[in-house]
């Protein structure tokens, strides 16, 4: 799966018909196997740790049936940790049996050596329409791209559109400022008697994305560098004044769709996996917006996922065609309309979609062509501490949301505790912040 929704994507998304063909796959062609790990001789192995559940892998073996039209295909679907073992052991030991992988960026970044480099792929691919952020991370760091871009997901904004009459006098909704939110929902407040703001703060919910990838970035213009610094306990100041226009609901609340659907709130912010099922049966009455801007631009968090060739591939030549084929605008609204993964090409979204992931993925792309915005990434190099950084940012909204602690005495206390671990890790830093070594709060 993208990003860290972990199941309910799928079942949310899928459940509003991106898994029905809404739309005929192209009658197969020739020449094309799927049949799982072996594809037998000349086959192009793709490896991934994405599309888990049986239902996606057999949706997307569909779409290489029906699109892959020159090279066999044989689709293997492994867990991350097998993925990470298997594309390490078989590099380094010059044994290499699968020809490309596919995976999240912060997947492929510790493998950047591994991977072969594919300036030429990218370059016959000008017509795709990548964005250059997405392009420039696919160099994991380096002078030389690594992977092609593959898919993406992201987090917004859903607004009833019952809420639009309390927005500020010349406030635009698909272009907000965080002062203006603020304004919105407590105009909204005093004019219903309770909040209709949301956010995913219960006990699985994602708010520390929120936190990481678009309030501390759209302040600061970091997320680890700037933990500590004036700009963020500004953010934190602010966050203390959305708080209290927010719905006290939000600490049990795992995903917004549910009371945004039960009409609990008018506005939430969550992953689009977690918000799609809201507008599903009246999409005439929603909007999905992007993030608001705040003082240095909009922040948003990029889930991206990438192919690349291992070094030493077999089939390589066979391999880059794969990964053409895998960008072209038909499998991109494919992958789209079956497993519910956005595009990352310059496709337009067809107006026959089901209309709330047609409202999500205009969202994502007007979120990530904002001329301000500003790119963040889950963290990069953390592996298994990815949830004890996650929890500091918890921390940070627990101790100065609902116990009022002090903002500064708080972050400069959790930026201890995050230090700790970075400074165990000896990581460079990740989107927004600077490329550096050690990455750690200043």
């Amino acid at each position: 799966m993208i990003g860290d929704h972990r199941g309910l994507s799928r079942r949310s998304l899928l459940a509003l018909g991106a898994g029905v063909a809404a739309a005929p796959l192209l009658s197969a062609c020739g020449g094309v196997s799927t049949s799982g790990a072996d594809g037998g001789a000349g086959s192009v192995t793709l490896m991934s740790n994405q599309f888990s559940p049986v239902e996606e892998k057999q949706r997307f073996e569909k779409i290489l049936q029906a699109r892959v039209t020159g090279e066999k295909v044989a689709f293997n679907q492994v867990e991350t940790g097998i993925f990470a073992s298997t594309l390490q052991t078989q590099v380094d030991a010059g044994k290499v049996q699968v020809s490309a992988v596919g995976a999240l960026h912060g997947d492929l970044a510790q493998h950047a050596e591994r991977l072969i480099d594919l300036d030429d792929v990218l370059a016959g691919l000008a017509d795709r329409g990548f964005a250059a952020e997405l392009t420039e991370l696919a160099k994991l760091g380096g002078t030389t791209t690594k992977y092609i871009p593959w898919m993406q997901a992201s987090y917004v904004l859903a607004v009833h559109k019952k809420a639009l009459e309390w927005l500020p006098s010349g406030a635009d909704v698909q272009k907000l400022t965080y002062d203006q939110l603020l304004a919105w929902t407590t105009a909204g407040q005093q004019a219903t008697g309770k909040p209709i703001l949301g956010i995913p703060a219960g006990p699985k919910g994602l708010y520390h994305r929120f936190f990481q990838g678009f309030l501390l970035p759209s302040f600061t213009g970091g997320q680890i560098t700037t933990f500590r610094s004036p700009d963020a306990a500004a953010a934190w100041e602010y966050m203390k004044q959305l708080w209290a226009q927010t719905s006290r609901g939000s600490t049990n609340y795992d995903n917004l769709q549910e009371p945004l659907q039960r009409g609990e709130v008018l506005i939430g912010f969550d992953h689009v996996a977690r918000l799609v099922g809201a507008p599903a049966d009246k999409p005439d009455d929603w909007l999905m917006v992007p993030a608001p801007s705040g003082p240095k631009g909009l922040g948003y968090m990029l889930v991206l996922a990438g192919l690349g060739i291992p070094k030493g591939a077999p089939e390589t030549d066979k391999a880059k065609d794969v990964l053409k084929a895998l960008t072209t605008p038909e499998v991109q609204l494919d992958v789209l309309r079956q497993n519910a993964f956005f595009p990352v090409t310059n496709v337009a979204i067809p107006s026959d979609l089901p209309p709330a992931i047609a409202l999500a993925a205009a969202a994502i792309r007007a979120q990530r062509e904002a001329p301000n915005a500003i790119l963040s990434l889950p963290p990069v190099g953390l592996g298994a501490r990815d949830g004890e950084v996650g929890q500091i940012f918890k921390n940070c909204f627990k101790e100065i949301c609902l116990d009022g602690k002090p903002v500064q005495q708080v972050l400069d206390a959790q930026a201890g505790e995050l230090n700790k671990i970075m400074d165990e890790l000896k990581i460079p830093c990740w989107k927004p912040d600077p490329v550096g070594e050690n990455c750690r709060a200043a």
